[in-house]
């Protein structure tokens, strides 16, 4: 089991929390605060994939990091 207090939650976190994830770097960041900011919280984490070079690779790397909340 994941401990979670240690997961990300990508509705709330802020550009620095986002650039710690593996494979996000300050241009993914800002595009997930962006997205987030369009079309409001995300549903679920798969939506991640939404976004322009957030791909399956990156996601599969990421997904246990992180929540939604």
């Amino acid at each position: 089991r994941e401990d979670r207090s240690k997961q990300i939650n990508i509705n709330k976190a802020s550009l620095e929390e986002l650039m710690t994830l593996p494979g996000i770097g300050e241009s993914k960041a800002d595009a997930i605060i962006a997205y987030r900011e369009a079309q409001g919280k995300f549903q679920n984490t798969e939506e991640l994939m939404n976004i322009r070079g957030i791909k399956e690779g990156i996601y599969n790397k990421i997904k246990d990091l992180i929540i939604v909340g």
